[in-house]
């Protein structure tokens, strides 16, 4: 006679456990509202579900904007029209490959399906590891082993190893390792390390290590270590250290260390250690350390420190056409504190 538990263990079926995506499917990462309506005036309200089934009721396979889903392939694409509400939805959307329209930057599609709903990491997450691995993920993570490739997209951190590189997007965070290339894109953190090169965007801040290369685009922040070179552009901050080169566009601060190089456009701040070389334009300040030049544009000043006997002082002179300091040329100090031009000697 057979148990009842024998009959149950019979009976019982095991639950499947289907792959995502799907063999000729895709993934597509968008946002909502914390509602599900879409972000853009465009969609007229259109409600997405957090998870199942989700169609377009006026679809046109033409490769425009409009008459369709949108969202961005794999996660990688253009952020401009999305919502980065704190309570924003995030969705992951499973997508038959063959109806996907490319829009450049984005793509559309008439139907899909809602595999995943939830924050930023949860949805990025779900997505790198479903196939998205590789891909510029925007919001997302990326993290790369020694000499190897981290790519994240907008608003993304990419982090390389020894050697490696990696890139972020608009407002994205990368750090590679030694040697290493980081570049981030606009407000974005870019930082590398020993020899590395830091580049990025406007507002951006960019910081490289001993000997690296730093650039900051206008009003960003470059920092590069000793021996480095520091870039900003227009009222931006450059700084380098000992020897190092740091170069700031108009109206910003240039500052190197000892024995370094630093120079500021129109209006700017040039300041360099001991022995070191400042460079400002017009109407920019110049200061150099003891046994160092300063040079300033029209209307601008020139401070060089030198030492009294007791304690260092600055000598400071205005420059401008007829004195006492004339613009563009290099000025230094003697033992006595008096301010004199320096004098190339031809080899």
């Amino acid at each position: 006679m057979t148990s009842k538990t024998t009959k149950a263990a019979a009976t019982k079926t095991t639950k499947r456990t289907t792959r995502i995506p799907r063999p000729g499917h895709v993934l597509v990462l968008r946002t909502c509202k914390a509602d599900g309506r879409s972000p853009s005036e465009a969609a007229r309200g259109f409600v997405w579900p957090e998870s199942g089934p989700v169609k377009c009721g006026d679809w046109s396979p033409e490769p425009r904007c409009g008459h369709g889903l949108h969202g961005l392939l794999w996660g990688e694409g253009d952020t401009t029209t999305w919502c980065w509400d704190a309570d924003a939805r995030w969705l992951v959307v499973e997508v038959c490959e063959s109806e996907i329209v490319d829009l450049g930057g984005k793509v559309k599609f008439p139907r899909g399906r809602v595999v995943c709903c939830g924050d930023r990491p949860t949805a990025t997450e779900y997505l790198r590891t479903r196939g998205g691995e590789g891909w510029a993920i925007v919001g997302g993570t990326a993290t790369a082993g020694d000499n190897g490739i981290a790519a994240a997209g907008d608003v993304g951190t990419a982090t390389a190893g020894y050697g490696g590189t990696a890139t972020a997007g608009y407002g994205g965070t990368a750090t590679a390792g030694d040697v290493g290339t980081a570049t981030a894109g606009d407000v974005g953190t870019a930082t590398a390390g020993y020899g590395g090169t830091a580049t990025a965007g406007d507002g951006g801040t960019a910081t490289a290590g001993y000997g690296g290369t730093a650039t900051a685009g206008d009003d960003g922040i470059a920092t590069a270590g000793d021996v480095g070179t520091a870039t900003a552009g227009y009222g931006g901050t450059a700084t380098a250290g000992y020897g190092g080169t740091a170069t700031a566009g108009d109206g910003g601060t240039a500052t190197a260390g000892d024995v370094g190089t630093a120079t500021a456009g129109y209006g700017g701040t040039a300041t360099a250690g001991y022995g070191g070389t400042a460079t400002a334009g017009d109407v920019g300040t110049a200061t150099a350390g003891g046994g160092g030049t300063a040079t300033a544009g029209y209307g601008g000043v020139i401070a060089i420190q030198w030492w009294n006997g007791h304690r260092n002082r600055f000598a400071i002179r205005e420059v401008s056409a007829d004195g006492p300091c004339k613009p563009g040329v290099r000025y230094r100090c003697t033992e006595s504190g008096e301010v004199v031009e320096v004098v190339e000697v031809e080899s």
